[in-house]
């Protein structure tokens, strides 16, 4: 008997009966809504993760800002120098289009970048005049024992690094380890720009305030020398342009005045050559 031919048309599942059409169309069902529910918990999830990276952040935050206090007990204009230099920082590093995780490392590093000079001795920290060139080497060392003591904290960001390389210079000759060019973290270029920049628009024990163009005119003839020439130029553009200008706050504007004006200091308003730094041109913070 010869085989039927197949019915032009038919599809495969008109040989299925409407109950087990019914019941692939529950499964169906089910399938979507377990799949919703998963979506919905995988989104509950990330708000909680967020939440609780959140909650780190700012706890983070609190230890930082405590650290930095046992410095400004010791020093309270350096905790207005951190703040400022901290500022400009972050600045420069919007402008220069970072991650937002890069900006907030170099926030984190930036309010306690002075960490380390918790260890040198309060005669040094408050001298009124110049550096002896003992007494500059002392300095230099705040960089890496701000290192040691943060190295220990479970950071998201290479706080510790920036802080021991905001001293650093692209051309080898900064400290604590003479690191050069791509050696130096990008955080700790913009900081150690920052940190020069301020610490030459603000008064000094042992001197006035050389004012923002002297601060200016030292990172642009060291363009490419000292410091990394995309820094220098975001910088310019953030002050020149934009119109960035330090905020001065009660915290440290009297206890300036007090150490720049008080017996003993002396200021001298000239700035000495960019490229002859030395302990004789420096003082307890190891800017000019």
């Amino acid at each position: 008997m010869p085989k039927s031919l197949p019915i032009l048309g038919r599809t495969q599942d008109e040989g299925r009966t409407k109950d087990q059409l019914l019941n692939e169309l529950v499964e169906l069902r089910q399938r979507i809504a377990e799949l919703e529910a998963s979506e919905t918990e995988r989104k509950r999830a990330e708000e909680e993760l967020q939440h609780t990276l959140e909650k780190l952040r700012k706890a983070l935050g609190g230890i930082i800002h405590a650290r930095a206090l046992t410095v400004a007990t010791r020093d309270p204009y350096t905790a207005g120098h951190q703040r400022r230099a901290t500022d400009l920082a972050c600045a420069i590093a919007t402008q220069m289009g970072p991650s937002e995780e890069q900006i907030d490392g170099i926030r984190m590093a930036g309010v306690v970048h002075d960490l380390g000079k918790i260890a040198v001795p309060a005669g040094i920290l408050n001298k009124p005049g110049r550096l002896t060139e003992n007494e500059f080497r002392i300095i230099q060392t705040h960089p890496q024992v701000g290192y040691d003591i943060l190295k220990r904290i479970g950071f998201p960001w290479p706080v510790a690094q920036i802080v021991r390389q905001h001293h650093e210079r692209i051309d080898g000759s900064g400290y604590p380890a003479g690191l050069s060019c791509e050696e130096i973290l990008v955080e700790a270029r913009i900081l150690g720009v920052a940190d020069v920049v301020e610490a030459m628009s603000s008064h000094r024990p042992y001197r006035p305030a050389l004012g923002i163009d002297k601060a200016l005119e030292e990172i642009s003839g060291n363009r490419d020398v000292l410091y990394d020439p995309s820094v220098v130029d975001a910088c310019f553009e953030v002050i020149t342009e934009k119109g960035f200008k330090f905020e001065h706050r009660g915290e440290d504007s009297n206890f300036t005045k007090e150490r720049v004006s008080g017996p003993g200091s002396q200021p001298s308003p000239k700035s000495p050559a960019p490229t002859s730094h030395t302990s004789e041109t420096m003082g307890v913070d190891g800017q000019v």
